[in-house]
């Protein structure tokens, strides 16, 4: 694979990859077809580095188009149209394909070869990005190295200082959006008394969003 650095070369040899399922480097492979998802161009200024796509993102090819998703745009104070604008808003996961479920029914973590060949490159060719939001734990680990310490609340509890971090794009860890994080956010009120209002504030900011926007 030699993979270019031109975003939309890069997105049509992604969405074409089938390594997890024919060549998987880690473990079993992929129990279904590939439907690798992501969402970009050139000029994003804003990128949702997530985990993976779940079943109804599987089904449909749309990213967050769930509660997880409203909850999400909530949170940035954006409408659907702005987050589903490639032109404004990269979506990519650390693994761009579903990666199946455990016996529990449990989402399973994303594939790691999927970020071991595309991640750098796609980043590569988004030279506009300003602002990634790191969604869970496994974006985290891998943006943050040695700066993902002690779990994830910990470092989310820490985001002003990694969003002060001298560096482009900056970056901003958050927790899941799911609703499976709903005792994690009563726990954390901070989250959304002091985190959030800084988040939207930099997205009005960055799309010159005005309060009736919003």
């Amino acid at each position: 694979m030699n993979p270019s650095t031109n975003f939309e070369d890069l997105a049509a040899q992604l969405r074409a990859c089938r390594i997890c399922r024919d060549a998987p480097r880690y473990g079993t492979a992929l129990p279904h077809e590939p439907r690798p998802i992501l969402q970009g161009s050139a000029t994003a200024r804003l990128c949702i580095a997530s985990q993976a796509p779940g079943t109804r993102a599987h089904a449909s090819g749309i990213p967050f188009a769930d509660r997880s998703g409203s909850r999400l745009r909530s949170w940035l104070g954006m409408d659907e149209a702005v987050f589903y604008d490639p032109a404004k808003v990269a979506i990519v996961p650390m693994g761009s394909c579903f990666p199946g479920q455990d016996a529990k029914g449990g989402d399973l973590g994303p594939r790691r070869e999927c970020a071991e060949a595309w991640r750098r490159p796609l980043f590569s060719a988004m030279p506009d990005l300003d602002l990634v939001l790191l969604i869970g734990q496994y974006s985290q680990a891998w943006h943050l190295g040695d700066n993902f310490k002690d779990g994830l609340t910990e470092t989310v509890r820490r985001w002003r200082e990694i969003l002060e971090n001298p560096q482009k794009p900056r970056i901003l860890p958050l927790p899941h959006p799911s609703w499976r994080n709903n005792g994690w956010l009563k726990t954390n009120s901070w989250f959304e008394a002091e985190l959030l209002p800084v988040l939207r504030s930099e997205i009005r900011t960055m799309f010159r969003f005005d309060d009736k926007e919003l």
